[in-house]
C-alpha cells in the first residue's frame, strides 16, 4: 500500500474531521529547480502517535502524542518536468479549519527562505566568529546582524526580481552616490542607478570580478562589499566634517 493510500484509509478513534482542498503555493528557486507557482491538494487530520512497544516496556510513564498532520501534494507534473512537491507535515498547532491548514502550508513554503536567512547570518555575516561568551552580548549582536542580513537578502533578491528598478529602495542617497563616484566617476547622472548595477558595485567592493562567466555574486562577497562600503561612507563623512 502506498503512503497516499495509507493516509486516505487511515482510521482511528482519535481522528477528527479532516479538512481538504486546493491551494496555490509559491515554490522558490533552488539550485535544482526554477521558481514556480504550484497548485497543490492538501488534506489535514488529527493523529495520535502511539508509544513504540520497546519504549513502553522500558518507560511505562510515556504517553501517546497527539498531533495534527498535513499531506500536501502537487497536482500534475511541473512544466519543467521536475518532481512534483509532496510534503508530509506534523504540527502541534490547532487544525480546525481549512484556513488554518492553508496558513501552515504557506509558513512551511517559506522554510527555504528562512534557511537562507540563517545561512546569511552564519556564512555571510560570520556571526559565529564573534565567539561571544555572554547571553546579553550575543542577543545584541544577533539583533544588529539580523538587520544587516535582512538588507543583504533584500538587495540580492530584489536585484534578481526587479533588476531595472531604482536602488533607492534599499540604499540611501549617500550610499549610491559614493558607489557611483567610485565606479563611474565621469558620470553626471542625477538619478539613482538600477538595483542590479548597485548590487554589482557592492559585490566588486567585496572582490567580485563581474566577468560574464562569473554568474551572480554570493552572499559572502556582498557582505564584504557592504562592510567596505560603510567604511568608505564613514571616511567620507569624516572628510566632510573636517
Amino acid at each position: 500500500m502506498s503512503q497516499k493510500q495509507a493516509w486516505e484509509n487511515y482510521s482511528s478513534p482519535y481522528l477528527k474531521p479532516r479538512c481538504s482542498g486546493e491551494l496555490q503555493v509559491e515554490v522558490r528557486r533552488t539550485p535544482q529547480r526554477e521558481a514556480r507557482i504550484a497548485r497543490v491538494h492538501l488534506r489535514g487530520l488529527h493523529v495520535t502517535l502511539a508509544v513504540p512497544e520497546y519504549l513502553a516496556r522500558q518507560k511505562p510513564s510515556l504517553q501517546p502524542i497527539e498531533l495534527n498532520a498535513l499531506w500536501v501534494e502537487e497536482i500534475g507534473v511541473p512544466a519543467d518536468g521536475g518532481k512534483p512537491i509532496c510534503w508530509k507535515l506534523l504540527t502541534t498547532l490547532p487544525l480546525e479549519s481549512y484556513a488554518q491548514a492553508c496558513q501552515y502550508v504557506r509558513w512551511y513554503s517559506y522554510r527555504w527562505l528562512i534557511e537562507r536567512f540563517h545561512f546569511t547570518l552564519k556564512s555571510g555575516c560570520t556571526l559565529e566568529n564573534l565567539q561571544l561568551q555572554h547571553r546579553d552580548r550575543l542577543l545584541k549582536a544577533l539583533a544588529t546582524y539580523s538587520i544587516v542580513a535582512w538588507r543583504l537578502m533584500s538587495m540580492t533578491y530584489q536585484a534578481r526580481l526587479t533588476p531595472e528598478a531604482s536602488c533607492d529602495a534599499i540604499l540611501q542617497p549617500e550610499e549610491w552616490r559614493l558607489l557611483r563616484r567610485k565606479f563611474a566617476p565621469k558620470s553626471r547622472a542625477k538619478t539613482p542607478p538600477t538595483m542590479h548595477q548597485a548590487m554589482l558595485w557592492i559585490a566588486q567592493l567585496g572582490g567580485f570580478l563581474a566577468r560574464k562567466s562569473d554568474g551572480q555574486p554570493g552572499l559572502k562577497t556582498l557582505w564584504r562589499g557592504y562592510t567596505k562600503l560603510h567604511y568608505m561612507l564613514e571616511g567620507a563623512r569624516l572628510v566632510t566634517k573636517t
